[in-house]
């Protein structure tokens, strides 16, 4: 038969089909480290059109990069910030937001094709065709995501809307969530997620959500210093907003302050989830989250001391999203000797 051929019944290849996911969830993985450098070099905003199809071809010679870099200087960062700066110099902050675009595409083209390949192959184990096309509706979703988070910063501010960046990012870990997830489910059988588990992943995507609001409000410059701000545990003198929680949006030094500290609650919990996952069996995905956790504690005390150094705080975003696939993975052991709870994914 034809590898081009379709076979006339099902064929299921569970384990094929986890392999590709996994690929693809490690490019997710990529491009959320890209966009930490991209948000780091404050090169969001080099990109001022969303070109889905045209976009893939970067300026080829003098005259389009002129016109790229024109539309650069019509935006409010640049007449504020980046007056006088070259070409060259517009070049490199071009870089990122150009790969992190591109990667973005990448990921949706081979998601499609993979869909495509085992859809036509018959290859789609049973029950999980409708995933599919939740993680490409994800996806382009995410793709709108983007260019609105974009759009914020084009026309009256000078930066993108931390408030949209934050939904940017987590729309990215939910997509990589639903792909660990699957491919989990594909290779060791399929599992509810437990109500520890969703409890652990909630207070996890809370700190998650202040990361992204630090990293937008630029709120880890506050104070390079740790465990106190300030020679304080909270500083003297901040001005809190009214009500109290625009301060946990829009205040900088609280939101750095609540950063700080969930982190431990997190980690205590996850800590937990992880005691428990090795006694009913899941060692190595508890050993992994506790190692994870340590490295994350680590790396974010690490970036506020270096006054956000670059490298150390792109390892900090990096080491998030391991920090998350290994919470999915002991939360998934712990799920495949909890057949009784409540599914969530």
């Amino acid at each position: 038969m034809s590898i081009l051929s379709r076979p006339s019944r099902p064929a299921p290849n569970a384990r094929g089909l986890a392999n590709w996911l996994v690929l693809v969830a490690a490019m997710v993985f990529l491009i959320v480290v890209v966009g930490g450098i991209t948000r780091l070099t404050e090169s969001g905003l080099s990109i001022t059109e969303w070109k889905p199809i045209r976009g893939v071809i970067p300026p080829l010679n003098e005259a389009e990069w002129q016109a790229e870099f024109a539309g650069y200087k019509a935006i409010p960062q640049y007449r504020e910030f980046n007056q006088g700066m070259t070409l060259a110099g517009f070049k490199q902050i071009y870089f990122w937001e150009y790969v992190h675009r591109l990667l973005a595409r990448g990921i949706g083209m081979v998601m499609a094709l993979v869909a495509l390949a085992f859809w036509w192959r018959r290859a789609i184990p049973a029950g999980y065709g409708w995933r599919m096309i939740a993680i490409l509706a994800l996806g382009g979703l995410q793709g709108a995501i983007g260019w609105w988070m974009v759009a914020s910063g084009l026309v009256h501010r000078t930066e993108v809307s931390h408030i949209r960046l934050a939904t940017h990012l987590l729309a990215a870990l939910l997509i990589f969530s639903v792909l660990v997830w699957t491919a989990l489910d594909l290779r060791k059988g399929p599992a509810r997620l437990p109500l520890a588990g969703a409890a652990v992943l909630a207070l996890l995507t809370l700190q998650l959500l202040f990361g992204a609001f630090t990293a937008g409000l630029r709120a880890g410059y506050a104070f390079s210093e740790w465990p106190t701000m300030g020679g304080r545990l909270f500083p003297e003198g901040v001005p809190l907003l009214e009500p109290f929680w625009r301060s946990l949006v829009y205040q900088p030094i609280v939101v750095q302050f609540v950063h700080r500290w969930l982190a431990f609650v997190v980690a205590a919990a996850a800590a937990l989830l992880a005691w428990r996952a090795a006694r009913i069996g899941a060692r190595g995905a508890a050993a992994a989250l506790l190692l994870a956790l340590a490295c994350q504690i680590g790396l974010g005390i690490a970036t506020l001391l270096s006054g956000v150094d670059l490298p150390i705080a792109v390892a900090h975003q990096a080491m998030a999203v391991l920090l998350l696939a290994s919470l999915l993975a002991a939360a998934h052991g712990l799920a495949r000797h909890r057949p009784t709870t409540v599914q969530v994914l």
